[in-house]
C-alpha cells in the first residue's frame, strides 16, 4: 500500500506533463481518413495474431504504431491498452463456448495480474521511454526463447497423455484448478492436472506489471507462465489468457485515461479493427497443430523484441542497429 501511495504522487505530479505532451504530438499528426484506414488494417493483423497466440494484439500494436505511424509509445501503448480490452471481448466468447477457457485457473492468476498492471500504468510516466523500448525487447526475447525450446516437447506430452498424470500442489488441489478440452486438431479430448500454482501467480504479477508499462496486455507471459510453469497445454493456455487480459489492461486502461494520454482518433480504428481480428482468429486457432503455432509465436516475438530493440539502444546510445 505505501508503494501505491508514492506511485500516485508520482504520477499525479507527472499528469499535467503528460497533458503537454500529448498536446504537442498531436498537433505535428495528423488523423485523416488515411491514416486511420492504415491504422484500422494493421489492427486486424494484430488482433487476428492475438488471437491465435492468446495475446491482446499489443506485442503488434505498440511497435507498430511507434514505428510505421510515428505515435510516442506512452501514446502508442494507451492506445494499445484500450484496443486489448476490445480484443479480447470479442475473442474469448469462442473459446468459452469450445470449452478451452479454464475460468477458476484465469480467476487465480488475474488476482495478480490486477495488482500488476495498476503498478506497471503508475510507472510508466515516471520511466524513460528508452527503458521501456528495452524492456519490452528483453520480453518478448524470453518468450520466444521459451516456445521455441519446448516445441517438441508439448507434441509428445500431448500424444501421451502427460499433462493429465501430473501431480497437482495443494493451492491447485483446493481451487479445482486443473481442466480439459477437446483438441479439434489432434481429434482427441486432453486433460491436464495444474501445478506450480504460487510460481505462476508470481509470473502473472510480472505479467501485469508489463501489461501497464508496455501496453501489452501480459497475455504472451501469462501463456507461458501457464504453459512452462503450470502444465497447461499451449491451447488451454491460450483460450485462458485471452479471458484474462481484458482485466488486466482495463485495469491500466483508468490511469491511463486519467492522465489524459488516451487518443481516441487512434483508439477508435485500432480497437475496432483489433475486435474484428480477434473474431476471425479465435474461429481457427482450434484447428491448428500446436507445433505451428509455438513456430509463429516464437519467431514474431523475435522479429518484434529486434524492432523494439533497435529503437531503445537507438535513443540510449545514439548507435543505429541494422
Amino acid at each position: 500500500m505505501v508503494l501505491i501511495a508514492v506511485l500516485l504522487v508520482l504520477v499525479t505530479n507527472g499528469i499535467v506533463m503528460a497533458k503537454e505532451k500529448r498536446e504537442l504530438c498531436s498537433q505535428s499528426l495528423t488523423f485523416d481518413y488515411t491514416f486511420q484506414a492504415r491504422l484500422f488494417t494493421m489492427a486486424i493483423m494484430a488482433g487476428f495474431i492475438g488471437a491465435l497466440m492468446g495475446i491482446g494484439g499489443g506485442i503488434i500494436i505498440v511497435p507498430t504504431l511507434t514505428s510505421l505511424f510515428n505515435i510516442p509509445i506512452r501514446e502508442a501503448i494507451a492506445v494499445s491498452i484500450v484496443s486489448v480490452i476490445a480484443t479480447s471481448i470479442s475473442g474469448k466468447a469462442t473459446y468459452f463456448k469450445q470449452g478451452m477457457t479454464n475460468v477458476r485457473l484465469a480467476i487465480f492468476l488475474e488476482t495478480s495480474t490486477a495488482i500488476g498492471a495498476l503498478i506497471g500504468a503508475m510507472l510508466v510516466l515516471i520511466v524513460p521511454s528508452s527503458f521501456l523500448y528495452v524492456v519490452f525487447a528483453f520480453f518478448a526475447f524470453y518468450v520466444g526463447v521459451s516456445q521455441l525450446y519446448s516445441v517438441k516437447a508439448e507434441t509428445k506430452r500431448l500424444a501421451s497423455g502427460e499433462f493429465k498424470r501430473a501431480r497437482p500442489d495443494f493451492v491447485s488441489r483446493y481451487l479445482c484448478l486443473s481442466g480439459e478440452y477437446f483438441d479439434e486438431a489432434e481429434g482427441a479430448k486432453v486433460e491436464y492436472v495444474v501445478r506450480n500454482s504460487i510460481a505462476g501467480w508470481l509470473v502473472s504479477l510480472l505479467a501485469g506489471i508489463g501489461s501497464g508499462m508496455l501496453g501489452i496486455g501480459g497475455g504472451f507471459l501469462k501463456v507461458s507462465a501457464m504453459n512452462v510453469f503450470m502444465n497447461v497445454p499451449l491451447k488451454a493456455a491460450i483460450a485462458t489468457s485471452k479471458f484474462m487480459i481484458g482485466v488486466t489492461a482495463a485495469t491500466s486502461a483508468i490511469i491511463y485515461y486519467v492522465c489524459g494520454v488516451i487518443n481516441l482518433e487512434a483508439v477508435v480504428p485500432t480497437a475496432l479493427g483489433t475486435a474484428m481480428g480477434a473474431i476471425l482468429g479465435t474461429g481457427v486457432m482450434n484447428r491448428i497443430r500446436v507445433k505451428w503455432l509455438k513456430v509463429a509465436f516464437s519467431f514474431l516475438t523475435f522479429y518484434l523484441g529486434y524492432s523494439m530493440l533497435r529503437k531503445g539502444i537507438l535513443l540510449l546510445l545514439k548507435v543505429a542497429l541494422p
